[in-house]
């Protein structure tokens, strides 16, 4: 015995000092990577993005990207990518901007805001070259503001039109004899669909008709204008599926050539005056953001606080909008004498209605202290997410952001022949008042209280209009109708008045700096990024745990899967959430 004790107790110890030793070692890695002097931009670079990189709205520590060695890995935040675009512009070693664009999987307004930058970059008159090898439908809506559009000669441009599948799972339900009981008000509030309908109803199939197509339309109107061509033949395109083949694409001018990948950087070569065979300098827009300052320090500041992800009550995780955190964030903003104004930027399908409120309040008061309350829209802001927006000063979208929805919606499944048929487990209590165990899953409601959920959701759906009705200075009849949980895009948005104005996140703080009177701010971003150790702390399980769902799954059943556990989360709370989750294929 006293062997085996000597013999763990060594192991333990040389275990402690290797795992010591190790993190030391990480530690020092990671210090001289932090503390590594800026990287230097030579002559003749040529910025290089690539839209399969995801651009949030919230800028990521870039410790990954440093310790991997990987310049693809963008921590920069959509808003400082399109900052790093104006600075290019002037900036005499950028000669040029490379877009690699296979596949783009940002939303179409943060699409939209970086499509715009580009062509605002290109007023310098240097080049922008465009290259893939299967392009797809939403990477060419960005591409097409190129001077040149090339295409790999065995690849492919994707050009068949959009659309937007939904699922349904009211007969699996019934296999399981599970009961959805479902309250909701507004006849197009339709994220309970899934569980009580075989189809789309038809309020839900005009809504989706309708914005689906703005959002097409948006699409086709920009890539007819950015090559010189009418909307009626670039339909006409798709409904014939005349691009099959990437020369298909040179014959109808939606492309500029057929290339291979060195013919490519020939032409870069050749637009920048080099050799034949020099390397070309070309940045990455993450290691281009490392080189250049971009924040200039000055006393009155303009709050932004990046609202994205699922509204939820509490504290809320990384990724999510918490009740707590940015309740706790906007009376930061409200009470820093600094902090001249403040911009809400919300990205978001909404999601607790009673967090919603909770942020909506604060939102409210920042008001009534006399500062400036703008809204910027990104590629969501529906439901909750507009709930949090209505009372601002000013809001602001792009024509294809996804926004209104003004509805409410609760759930609260009867599982009790479900636990007794399919699994053999009844219940029993005792209870000291009828009420006590309302809202239980283990048996049906009663008349009774299906009245007094109803009648919940009704009182937080009156509140909802009220809310839009006072910060959008309408009568709550007028409100109503354009509510019913409708989804609107931002273009039509602002027809109806649930918008102001079509802009990004930059036209958003300038008019906040105005409204202020500031001639000269710096700005203060909220939340803070989290750190590399926060990240891989609490990140780390759930990658790993939700890589091996996806890799058994395939990424197609992984989106039905992550669905259905969105519609578990919203069981037992009133709901004031996006109808369902806007898939454009």
């Amino acid at each position: 015995m006293k062997s085996f004790f000597k013999i763990f107790f060594a192991a333990l110890l040389a275990l402690v000092v290797f795992v010591g030793i190790g993190m030391l070692l990480l530690f020092a890695v990671v210090g001289s990577v932090a503390s590594s002097e800026k990287p230097a931009i030579a002559e003749k670079s040529v910025l290089f993005i690539d839209l399969s990189q995801s651009l949030k709205d919230r800028k990521t520590d870039n410790t990954l990207a440093k310790l991997t060695g990987d310049p693809d890995i963008i921590s920069s935040s959509l808003y400082d990518v399109v900052r790093l675009l104006q600075h290019a512009k002037s900036d005499s070693l950028i000669k040029g901007l490379y877009i690699k664009c296979n596949d783009n999987v940002n939303g179409f307004a943060a699409s939209e805001e970086l499509r715009n930058a580009i062509l605002d970059f290109k007023s310098s008159k240097k080049f922008v070259i465009a290259y893939g090898d299967m392009i797809s439908q939403k990477a060419y809506f960005v591409a097409s503001v190129a001077d040149k559009v090339y295409c790999n000669p065995k690849g492919m441009l994707d050009w068949k039109g959009f659309g937007s599948q939904l699922f349904f799972i009211k007969n699996t339900l019934k296999k399981l004899e599970i009961e959805p009981q479902i309250f909701y008000d507004g006849k197009f509030k339709s994220a309970t669909e899934p569980l009580r309908e075989e189809k789309m109803t038809d309020a839900n199939r005009l809504q989706t008709t309708v914005w689906l197509g703005d959002i097409y339309q948006r699409f086709l109107l920009g890539v007819a204008e950015a090559r010189s061509l009418d909307t009626a033949t670039l339909h006409r395109y798709a409904n014939e599926f005349m691009i099959q083949t990437a020369n298909d694409g040179v014959k109808y001018q939606l492309l500029d050539g057929v290339k291979y990948d060195d013919e490519v950087k020939a032409d870069v070569r050749k637009r920048l005056g080099t050799k034949e065979n020099d390397k070309i300098a070309f940045v990455p827009i993450g290691s281009y953001a490392e080189a250049t300052q971009l924040n200039k320090y000055a006393a009155d500041r303009v709050a932004v606080i990046y609202a994205e992800g699922d509204i939820v009550y509490g504290k809320g995780k990384e990724g999510q909008v918490g009740s707590d955190e940015f309740r706790k964030l906007l009376v930061k903003a409200r009470t820093d004498k600094n902090i001249k104004a403040i911009v809400l930027r919300v990205n978001s399908p909404g999601g607790d209605a009673l967090a919603s409120e909770i942020i909506w309040r604060e939102t409210k008061l920042a008001r009534e202290a006399g500062k400036p309350l703008v809204v910027s829209m990104g590629d969501l802001a529906a439901s909750g997410g507009y709930y949090i927006s209505c009372g601002a000063d000013s809001i602001f979208a792009q024509p294809n952001t996804i926004t209104g929805s003004i509805g409410v919606f609760g759930i609260i499944p009867n599982l009790q022949d479900f636990f007794r048929n399919k699994l053999g487990v009844t219940f029993d209590q005792v209870k000291t008042a009828p009420y006590a165990d309302l809202g239980t899953a283990v048996r049906p409601l009663t008349t009774g209280e299906k009245q007094i959920i109803q009648a919940s959701i009704d009182t937080i759906y009156h509140d909802f209009k009220s809310r839009v009705a006072e910060g959008r200075k309408k009568d709550i009849q007028l409100v109503d109708s354009i509510a019913q949980g409708r989804v609107w895009t931002g273009a039509r948005a602002m027809q109806i008045g649930l918008v102001d104005r079509l802009g990004g996140l930059n036209d958003a703080i300038r008019c906040a700096a105005g409204m202020a009177k500031l001639e000269k701010y710096s700005l203060r971003e909220f939340p803070e990024p989290a750190s590399f150790w926060d990240l891989l702390k609490g990140g780390y399980d759930k990658t790993v745990k939700s890589n091996a769902i996806k890799e058994e799954l395939g990424s197609s059943n992984y989106s039905l899967y992550e669905q259905i556990q969105r519609i578990r989360q919203m069981v037992g709370t009133a709901q004031t959430r996006l109808p369902y989750e806007i898939v454009i294929e």
